[in-house]
């Protein structure tokens, strides 16, 4: 089964209000959320890592949301801290566009630089 990149994977995680929660990758804690959104098929997470490296804001799309723990405020994303690290520079001037989130795809989705297999 082939998951949308851009959607979440479980309908009842874009329902909540996630800024603020967070983020913890499949290796540990990568930081907070600072903007979420509930688009139908283009829905992200901007994620400030803080000073994990160095105050890097990192865009992730909604489809590698493993699940949502909202007792905890926490975000839990089926990617490891180096996957993160290294995805394309987070581009405040063009996150809202499509192509942007194209170019996203190309590394986060089927066949891109951190693509695994999500159950």
């Amino acid at each position: 089964m082939t998951t949308d990149l851009w959607t979440y994977r479980d309908t009842t995680m874009g329902t909540s209000n996630l800024t603020d929660f967070k983020v913890e990758a499949i290796d540990g804690s990568i930081g907070k959320i600072d903007e979420a959104t509930t688009d139908v098929g283009a829905s992200y997470l901007v994620i400030d890592t803080g000073p994990w490296i160095f105050g890097k804001k990192v865009m992730l799309p909604a489809g590698i949301v493993d699940r949502v723990d909202t007792a905890e405020e926490a975000v839990f994303v089926n990617r490891t801290k180096d996957e993160i690290k290294d995805a394309p520079e987070f581009d405040e001037s063009r996150y809202r566009d499509a192509q942007y989130r194209d170019e996203l795809g190309g590394y986060y989705g089927p066949g891109g630089s951190s693509h695994r297999d999500v159950p």
